[in-house]
């Protein structure tokens, strides 16, 4: 059994540890003293990031992603890692799960988040549901073509940065053998919805530059296009 690194896994490492040292390195001092990345230096780090091939690796090549394998994807995140996680997050895994996109979905998120034109931020966590996914008390509830969204997230990562997001909410009940559980459905919502807002979230010990932000959906309408995957899965 063979247990050395490929040639390209080896290149892929010498790649990423020098884009690290020479993009990323030299801006670690004022973003842990500031707390704060500039979009011009963000936008710079991207478009290089980008034209290395760096850029949305753990996604499929038929959409224009790297197509990484796992055990080149925990290499690369390695030598990423090593880096203020502000910095280093710009050079962008989306969420795997924007490939249940279907239909204009893929044209309007899949492919402009792979390509580095839109960026998407995940939302799930509750203040009394992080772990227990299932005790989300945000949710959805059908009004036609559209569901109407009530209820909160915290600590939800990079909504500064995002064009849209992610969002899992409560959508139902189901009785089971073990007693009632909550149907859940996800949802793509742009940015700049009716109903939906952003505020500051916590001062976090770490994460210099990369933040957490508090979204609110009030009476929020969206189509039945923008549901991710299934209703209720």
């Amino acid at each position: 059994m063979e247990f050395s690194l490929s040639s390209e896994q080896e290149m892929i490492i010498d790649t990423v540890r020098s884009f690290v040292e020479q993009e990323l390195y030299p801006h670690e001092d004022e973003v842990e003293k500031t707390n704060h990345i500039d979009a011009s230096l963000a936008d710079s780090i991207k478009q290089k990031a980008i034209n290395l091939g760096l850029y949305a690796t753990n996604m499929p090549v038929e959409h224009g992603g790297g197509g990484l394998d796992t055990l080149t994807l925990c290499l690369l995140e390695k030598e990423l890692g090593k880096a203020n996680f502000g910095l280093q997050y710009i050079v962008a895994r989306p969420s795997n799960i924007l490939m249940a996109c279907k239909d204009e979905q893929i044209d309007k998120y899949l492919v402009p988040t792979i390509r580095g034109e839109k960026v998407d931020c995940l939302a799930m966590t509750e203040p009394n549901a992080g772990s227990d996914v299932r005790s989300m008390k945000c949710r959805a509830e059908r009004d036609g073509e559209y569901f109407v969204i009530n209820g909160s997230k915290h600590f939800i990562s990079h909504a500064d940065m995002a064009d849209y997001v992610i969002l899992f909410v409560a959508s139902g009940v189901e009785e089971t053998s073990r007693g009632a559980k909550k149907k859940i459905t996800s949802f793509l919502v742009d940015m700049g919805t009716p109903g939906f807002s952003v505020e500051t979230g916590y001062n976090s010990v770490s994460h210099r530059g990369y933040h957490n932000f508090i979204l609110n959906f009030d009476n929020c309408r969206v189509h039945e296009s923008q549901v991710l995957g299934e209703v209720d899965h």
